[in-house]
């Protein structure tokens, strides 16, 4: 059994958050996790994600708060695109049948990747919970949906949360091959149209690896959080000439 480096601080509605260096450590049963308890509003996400933190909970389980380090991100110059891909997006790019759309479903597509089966995972981290702060957090203006139309039927796409120019990715789905993907092309377009240089991914996988993403030291992702936090965030809106930054 692993020893605690310290007790996990139990926040009320209305605390601040402890620093993201007293997360617990890769000698704790569960490296990143900072807190548990307080509020999941929009102030309190809103405080969370200036801060480098996230929460991440599932059914029965109190709030919890992670900052890990390092930190999954991908900088949207090492954004791979792969040649599958790539002939796939040209494709559906010349078919009139195929489009971008930019948060005109945000509730259907936080419920698609709140229900959607992923490999390996038996449930969802997106509990009922969830949906409603993030779904509060976009009737603020700062969670986005991004979304791949065919046939004016959604097939795919992701939500992230935008703070200045920082943009936090949060859960992608897909009912058609590359999906998702295109969607995850098209918010790497518009990052680069508007010198947005890093997308948060949270935790390390061979998907996001694959993709270009890579890990930051914590201390140098807060930091970089907290400046472009203070930035003019982007009008989220998708214009086809995008698709020139990544081809």
């Amino acid at each position: 059994m692993r020893t605690l480096s310290h007790p996990l601080p139990w926040l009320a509605a209305d605390e601040a958050f402890p620093p993201v260096a007293s997360a617990w450590t890769n000698t704790d049963p569960a490296p990143g996790l900072l807190a548990a308890g307080g509020a999941l509003d929009v102030h309190a996400l809103l405080q969370a994600y200036a801060r480098g933190i996230f929460p991440w909970f599932g059914v029965e389980q109190p709030i919890l708060w992670w900052s890990p380090d390092p930190r999954m991100v991908l900088r949207t110059e090492d954004f791979r695109l792969h040649r599958s891909l790539r002939k796939a997006l040209k494709r559906a790019i010349s078919m009139a049948t195929h489009e971008i759309r930019f948060d005109t479903a945000f509730a259907e597509v936080i419920h698609a990747c709140a229900t959607t089966p992923r490999e390996g995972q038996p449930g969802t981290w997106i509990v009922p919970e969830m949906v409603t702060a993030y779904t509060a957090l976009h009737k603020a203006g700062h969670a986005h949906s991004i979304e791949t139309w065919v046939n004016s039927e959604l097939v795919g796409g992701l939500y992230c949360v935008n703070l200045g120019s920082m943009v936090f990715g949060e859960s992608m789905f897909a009912h058609r091959t590359d999906a998702s993907k295109m969607a995850l092309a098209a918010l790497v377009a518009f990052c680069r149209a508007h010198n947005i240089s890093i997308i948060d991914c949270q935790q390390n996988t061979p998907h996001l690896a694959s993709l270009g993403a890579a890990e930051m030291p914590r201390a140098d992702f807060v930091v970089h959080v907290a400046n472009s936090a203070l930035e003019t965030a982007p009008q989220w809106k998708f214009d086809a000439l995008y698709w020139n930054q990544i081809f």
